[in-house]
């Protein structure tokens, strides 16, 4: 499979909306409001970067950052996710297409990290590792990773944007 990776359009939301709900649905570990997140946080204006894969016309993949707050008040950090791919097509590589894009744009402009909730055998093979005692107070920190781009990350909880919790 063939697909370009770019920076959303406004005509792309309903697709992404779409991709978002499809391809968390399936998930045991899913709320179920992943799409409503991303609209929430494009509303906000706390998209940092929201990019898409597109094959033939259709929208096959999508992520987002997040700007997210550590409590010592570092910046430059991001929150990944929601990551999705076409249930069809998942498996296949797209994802870490995907995520590296983000983790190559986070670089570019100098970010500290970026953390998520995640499968902690999946964000482990994109540089990503376990941090719990970092994890935000509302999220399970057994599954809260952290990826650094330069030195450990600060002592303390990160906390992601209030989106994430109905809030803002």
């Amino acid at each position: 499979m063939t697909y370009r990776i770019r920076p959303e359009a406004p005509a792309d939301h309903p697709a992404i909306h779409d991709l978002t709900r499809r391809a968390f649905a399936p998930m045991a570990f899913a709320g179920g409001d992943e799409q409503d997140l991303i609209d929430a946080l494009r509303s906000a204006g706390a998209l940092s970067l929201s990019l898409v894969a597109e094959s033939a016309g259709k929208i096959v993949g999508h992520v987002a950052l997040s700007p997210v707050t550590h409590e010592s008040g570092e910046g430059g950090w991001y929150g990944l996710g929601p990551i999705s791919v076409d249930p069809a097509i998942q498996r296949k590589g797209l994802g870490g297409a995907l995520i590296a894009e983000a983790k190559a744009w986070m670089k570019a402009g100098g970010a500290r990290g970026c953390i998520l909730v995640g499968d902690t055998r999946y964000y482990p093979r994109h540089g990503f590792a376990p941090a719990p005692a970092h994890a935000p107070e509302r999220e399970p920190s057994a599954y809260f990773m952290v990826l650094t781009f330069d030195g450990p990350p600060p002592f303390g909880r990160f906390s992601f944007h209030p989106s994430f919790y109905g809030e803002g």
